[in-house]
């Protein structure tokens, strides 16, 4: 089987949304302490992280009590590298995805904005529409591949993040999908277990298993 680390690393000149992660040395051994020791200082939604219903519903499912079984199983790339702007209802359709429950948006993020250190001023993101035809569908896990789902245009309203965390849907953001051809997959994503969060970086990777 082939594995796929969709996993962005972490490190304190990464891509983030505000803050970037701290690292502070506790103890080492070129200081003659018996190990090495670092204290990380970092948000819920640093790296590749899931958005849990309670980010944005007060008293809606928080990330440590996420049902697995969408977290984990069969999940489809979706090709979305053409999309310009916003992703659309057709734009989904015609990339296969009616009927499949768990969905990673490659776009031409992965390639671009992704990679860069700093918040671009603008990317690929889905159409409040489209979020809510993904509902429609079925679909319990949806992914793409920068810092959020959300449209430029609407990182005040939150458009998006409304209607699919307001139905339970599940959000994985800052999917690394640039070496990962669109198809089939076996997806694992492990949110740490932060009790009542709303949301967790996870490690998060896909699996390409031998015919």
């Amino acid at each position: 089987m082939e594995i796929f680390d969709i996993t962005l690393p972490i490190h304190p000149e990464m891509l983030h949304w505000g803050r970037k992660p701290e690292v502070e040395v506790v103890e080492s051994l070129a200081n003659g302490d018996a190990s090495n020791v670092t204290r990380w200082r970092l948000g819920a939604h640093t790296g590749t992280h899931v958005d849990a219903p309670a980010h944005f519903v007060d008293g809606a499912t928080p990330v440590d009590k996420l049902d697995l079984h969408s977290l984990v199983g069969p999940a489809l790339v979706a090709d979305l590298t053409a999309v310009t702007g916003d992703i659309t209802v057709d734009d989904l359709a015609a990339a296969g995805v009616a009927g499949q429950k768990r969905v990673l948006l490659k776009t031409s993020n992965s390639a671009g904005p992704l990679k860069e250190p700093d918040r671009a001023p603008s990317w690929v993101g889905l159409s409040p529409s489209a979020a809510q035809w993904l509902i429609d569908q079925r679909v319990e896990l949806i992914g793409i591949d920068y810092l959020t789902i959300e449209s430029h245009t609407r990182t005040e309203t939150w458009d998006a993040h409304h209607v699919l965390l307001g139905a339970g849907l599940i959000i994985l953001e800052n999917a690394d999908l640039d070496g990962v051809p669109p198809g089939a997959y076996e997806l694992v994503c492990l949110p740490a277990k932060l009790v009542d969060a709303d949301g967790s970086f996870a490690r998060a990777i896909l699996i390409k298993r031998d015919a």
